[in-house]
């Protein structure tokens, strides 16, 4: 319901599961680790929403999470458009006061106002960095700033990282406890096809894996989101969103 777009990414969790079950790849990941339901995950299932009103949805995905966290377990989660990424992250900050993320993505969703939608999925980090509660926020794949985000990227002291001056520099000065948020839609559509809003000129899959590999901060938490489904071909960015999910892992166990 947070979509600003297309409808779909609520469908993404169990194609990306079925690609580990239909069996067409290994479940190692490229480090040498069984990224194997049962060894290294546990995985919890769907949330389901009894009452989709956004405010509703939020309340219920945070209550959630922070169950999860309470035993000091990490945590990814699979999404869903970006939007789930507010609730999530703000019972993340309830367990680590000095919570760092980095954000990879094509969009900096950091609109004061979206559709007059708070939870807009154009709008998670506006919602999170204005809770105070983060230390930092590097975002990196942007290649769609406004005047208007650019604004809001200078009221939050985030550092952003546009395509048109990417480089892979940022990875050294990442701090943990670190948070990763990728949205699929970092990568160039080619190789992502699967998304609701396509950004021509992305990361390669092979420059987001390594970006990945390379993260020397301590992961605590990460989500997968904006797998869109409906505009598929043949499970390609299922495929994709499944070889970074235990690329994520490897990083975080």
């Amino acid at each position: 319901m947070n979509s600003s777009f297309l409808r779909g990414p609520a469908l993404a969790p169990p194609r990306i599961r079925l690609m580990e079950k239909e069996g067409s790849a290994n479940t190692f990941s490229e480090g040498g680790y069984d990224i194997k339901e049962g060894n290294a995950y546990i995985d919890y299932g769907d949330i389901f929403f009894e009452d989709i009103h956004s405010g509703k949805a939020f309340l219920t995905i945070r209550s959630k999470i922070a169950e999860l966290l309470k035993d000091g377990s990490k945590l990814l989660c699979l999404g869903g458009d970006h939007s789930i990424s507010f609730p999530i992250i703000d019972a993340f900050a309830q367990n680590y006061h000095k919570l760092n993320i980095l954000h990879l993505d094509a969009h900096a969703d950091l609109y004061e106002n979206f559709d007059n939608n708070p939870y807009s999925h154009a709008s998670p980090f506006a919602r999170i960095m204005e809770t105070g509660k983060i230390k930092s926020l590097t975002q990196a794949g942007i290649r769609t700033l406004t005047k208007h985000q650019k604004e809001q990227a200078g009221k939050f002291n985030v550092q952003v990282i546009e395509m048109k001056n990417f480089n892979v520099d940022f990875i050294s000065s990442l701090e943990s406890p670190l948070y990763l948020s990728l949205d699929l839609d970092v990568l160039d559509p080619a190789f992502a096809p699967g998304i609701s809003h396509h950004e021509p000129g992305g990361l390669t899959t092979r420059q987001l894996i390594e970006i990945i590999q390379n993260i020397p901060a301590n992961i605590v938490g990460a989500d997968i989101v904006e797998y869109n489904p409906v505009r598929d071909v043949h499970n390609t960015t299922a495929m994709v969103a499944y070889k970074l999910f235990k690329e994520i892992i490897a990083r975080m166990i």
